[in-house]
This record gives structure tokens, sequence and C-alpha cells, in this order.
């Protein structure tokens, strides 16, 4: 295990990797401001995440950001760490209310619904379940109670039953996205209003409209603005200090702004140690998003693409860097995720029948265990180091699926094979004991990256080959009756139609394996889309340089 001083993450406030630090072991900390925070040891954190809005189009790939967040805080959890979660749930807002309408159906119905299917999808993307997931309609008392305090501090202002922010009144305006406030034209990123004092003011609370939901307030009825529900959610659950703020990139400016300024407002000490912020999803470069019709719902994915498959295609690049969404990718992923379950599943089965005899006589006469090879420990110690330098430094996840971990991966495979040969039983147990040792360091970095679900390694690969024969158009028996066919080929030496129909199920996604006198069939890589993409590489690859030029 790593030591927390450690772990380094890129603070989107001041730009920098910095060691990460509690608030707690920081500056200690008061906890009468919350009744939610109970441990005040050093080991305790928290961490805020505002969820997406609740609407049918909030099922796309805004789910990068709590997939990320919870990947951090897996690895935090690995290092000790306590964590109290907050990721809201913004359940009222003008879109909300325009979709609403649209359906013909109550705001909150809608987003209620969309927030039970949005649980589910986090759950099959293995991300972890927040300590607490307060909806913005639950608490409009502690939402009110901020304008409140905000207003009385001078920093907001009432017309005609809206309330606005006086950005004015923020001298550190502008300190995490780099805006100048003068460069806030309106009609761009803020709403244009006569009514404001300054272009940049933006709403804290908005007058009631004919049709819409309203909730009562000493400015008459409305509801809330956009950017005031996270910092009263977050102060309610997490006072106004605490560690982790997350977000995608695209939130630096205005969302976060304006929650650091209205915040600061209410509460001086207000402060966050640590703002995380990651990168979009693209399609063909261009980032996923409704109005240029390029995004496609969690839902559509995991239709065809086993959600593990989703998974390790999201860390499969560093969460800051942009990630390119598309078919190859997602094949590659899924062919990784079989490769890795299959690999487990064979683990298992050959361990099996070795398992009684290794209990019995796996210990020497003084009760030690016998002793792992020294090429499992040296695998076992790699694996080790190289999660750990990796995850440290800023959670780069994008090589560690790779590399060492394929050595641990052959290194199991390897093994089987020599665990077939006769050998002495001493060797037989260290051997048996060696790759048991690798498996469980191989399934500790699949825990921590999420992608170690609760059911069983040969479940898992049922999954895969139920989405694989879903993509490729086919039922089980289906590409049964083809291996029957080709069998009946090879036996009549027809080896033109044998070798056709391998080559036609492996464009579909399908391989067919000769193990002894059986065919077997797994999922893989379609070759024509491998070949593309090879194509795709090769030509994007400048040739080599010479000596001379």
């Amino acid at each position: 295990m790593a030591n927390n001083e450690e772990l380094k993450l890129y603070n989107s406030m001041t730009q920098q990797k910095e060691v990460f630090k509690s608030q707690i072991a920081r500056q200690g900390f008061h906890a009468e401001e919350s009744v939610f925070v109970k441990d005040l040891s050093p080991r305790a954190m928290s961490v805020y995440l505002a969820a997406v809005r609740q609407t049918p189009d909030s099922l796309s790939f805004s789910f990068l950001t709590p997939s990320f967040l919870s990947l951090a805080l897996r690895y935090l959890q690995h290092l000790g760490y306590e964590v109290t979660y907050v990721r809201n749930f913004t359940d009222i807002d003008d879109k909300i209310i325009r979709r609403a309408n649209e359906l013909g159906e109550d705001p909150l119905s809608l987003s209620s619904r969309f927030c039970e299917e949005y649980l589910v999808d986090m759950n099959d993307l293995q991300c972890l379940l927040p300590t607490h997931q307060p909806r913005v309609s639950d608490h409009m008392d502690q939402i009110k109670d901020m304008i409140t305090q905000i207003i009385e501090k001078d920093c907001a202002y009432s017309v005609e039953g809206d309330v606005f922010f006086a950005v004015e009144k923020s001298p550190n305006y502008g300190q995490l996205s780099g805006q100048r406030l003068e460069n806030n034209r309106a009609g761009e990123r803020v709403a244009v209003d006569s009514r404001k004092r300054n272009p940049a003011d933006f709403a804290l609370w908005k007058a009631a409209k004919p049709g819409e939901p309203s909730w009562e307030s000493p400015w008459g009825p409305g509801r809330p603005g956009w950017h005031i529900e996270c910092s009263a959610m977050s102060a309610q659950y997490l006072t106004f200090k605490f560690d982790i703020h997350g977000g995608g990139i695209d939130l630096i400016f205005p969302h976060h702004e304006n929650e650091i300024a209205q915040s600061c407002a209410a509460c001086e000490e207000s402060s966050v140690s640590y703002w995380l912020h990651n990168g979009h999803v693209t399609n063909n470069n261009e980032k996923m998003s409704k109005s240029l019709g390029n995004f496609f719902t969690i839902r559509q994915i995991t239709e065809r693409y086993h959600p593990l498959a989703l998974r390790h295609f999201l860390i499969s690049a560093h969460y800051r860097s942009p990630l390119n969404y598309s078919v190859s990718q997602l094949e590659s992923s899924s062919d990784a995720i079989f490769y890795i379950y299959q690999t487990l599943q064979d683990c298992e089965d050959a361990l099996l029948p070795f398992l009684e005899v290794s209990l019995k006589e796996g210990t020497g006469q003084n009760g030690n265990l016998v002793a792992i090879t020294a090429d499992a420990q040296k695998c076992i110690s790699r694996l080790h180091e190289d999660f750990e330098n990796k995850m440290s430094d800023d959670l780069n996840t994008s090589p560690l699926l790779t590399g060492v971990f394929q050595e641990a991966l052959k290194f199991i495979n390897g093994s089987l094979v020599m665990l077939k040969k006769k050998q002495q039983k001493k060797q037989q147990l260290s051997l048996i004991r060696s790759v048991t040792e690798v498996k469980k360091e191989v399934t500790e970095v699949l825990r921590i990256l999420g992608l170690l679900p609760p059911c069983t390694c040969a479940e898992v690969l049922q999954q895969l080959k139920g989405k694989a024969l879903k993509r490729a158009g086919l039922a089980e028996d289906d590409v049964m009756r083809l291996i029957e066919d080709r069998a009946v080929a090879r036996k009549s030496q027809d080896f033109k139609k044998s070798d056709q129909i391998r080559t036609d199920l492996s464009a579909r996604g399908i391989a067919l394996m000769d193990v002894g006198k059986e065919t077997v069939w797994r999922p893989c890589v379609p070759v024509e889309k491998e070949e593309k993409a090879k194509t795709a590489v090769e030509e994007a690859t400048p040739p080599p340089q010479t000596a001379s030029s």
C-alpha cells in the first residue's frame, strides 16, 4: 500500500499537482456545523459531486464524471481514508421543466423517474454509492437560508421576485477559471437581463412563472437558480470546508466559479481543497452534445457492450484527457475484459482439483506456507509497485491494464500450463500457491479500478458472450449450427467452406478455436474493424526518419 503522502492530484485551482492531505489532517476540523460528519480522525475526508440534470438526455456520457470520481474514491479508500461522499440530484431547473412540458409530464415526476434509472446505470458501471444523495426539491429551506445570508452580507439583491448575486462584491471572482469579470459579456455564458446591476450577475432565486413548480420564499414564490443548490447542499452535508469537488471541465465556468463566489459570500471561511475536473468525451473529436446530435446514452451502449467493457474504455485514457468514443475502442475493451476473466476462470478451474491437497499439504512441519517461486514474487512486486506508482500520480489509469498487468496474466496462463506437467509434490504446491498469490494481486487491482463485479467469472464470461452474439445478430444455436457445418466440411475436406465459415464469423466478432477434437467459440474484435483500425493508425503514423532527413 502506498503512503497517503505519495498521492498527488491535479488541482484545477492551482493548475498543478499537489500532495493530497485532508482538511482535518491539515488544519483540524469543527463539526458543529454538520451532524453528518461524525468521524474526525485524520483519515476522514469529504467529497462533493453535482450529478447531472435528471432528464432523458442526462443518461448520456455525463456518467464520465461519477465514473472517474468513483475511481478516485476507491483508491482513497484503498489508502485507508474514510470517505463521506455527497452527490446531489438536480431535479428541478429550466431544462427539466422544458423537457417535462414536451412530454406532458410533471417535472418532479419526470426527474424522479430518471433519478432511479441513473442509479441503475451507475450501479452497472460499478460506481460507488454515495453516502448521501440529496435532491434539490428536498432542500429548499437550506437554499433559501443561504440566499438570505448572502443578501444580509450585501452580496445579492432582489428585483421583482428574482434574486441576483452581485459579482462585483466577490473580489476573487475568476480565481478558478481565470475569467476576467469584464470579459463576461451578456448573451454568451450569462443571461441578458436589464434589471441586473452587472451583466455577469447570476440568479440565486427565480420568480415563479405560470405553469412552473414553485416554492414560497421571502422574495415571493419561485425556485432556485442552478448554482446555489450545490453550495447549499455541500454546506449542509459537508460544511463550508471540504476536501474534493469534482466535475467536468465544462463546469469550471460559470457553474463552479459561481459556486465559489456565493459560498464565500455566505461564509468567509468557505474552502475546497482540491478541484478535480475531467475532460470531455468526444465523438470524432467533437464534444458529445444534444445540439450536435452525436451523443449516446448509457443504455444504448450497454445494450450492445458489457458495462465492464464501457468502464474499461473510460479508464483507458487519463481522466483529464479528452476521451474519443469509437466502436473500435469499445470492441478492444470488450476483448480485453474477456481475456482477463477467461484467465481468472481458467485459473479457478485449474486449481480446483488441487485445492484440497494444497490445503492439507501446503504447510511445512513448522506451520509455514510453502514458498512461492522467485518469478511469482517478482511478478507480484512489479504489479504492486506499478499500480501504486501510476495511481498515486494523479490517478494515471491509461497504462495500468497494459504492460505489467498483462505480464501478470501471462504468468498465470504460463503457470497453468506448467501445472499440467508432472512435478514433485513440493514444486507443485509452490506453483499452486504462486498462481494463487498472483491472482489475488490481479483481483485487487481490478477491485480498486471498479472492474470486479459481484457475480462470478463464469457469469461475466457468459454475459460478454451474450453481448457479442447480439452485436453479431446471432443466437448461440446459430453459432453451434455453423460450428457443426464447419466440422462436416472439414471431415469431407471442403476446407474452402470451413475456412469461409470461420472467416465470416470472425468478421462478426465470433472467433472459433479448435481445442483438441472440440471447437469452441469466444468473442473477438471483428476482423474487418480491427483491420480498419490498424490501417487508420498506419496512415496517421509518419514515416521513419532517415539519417539524412
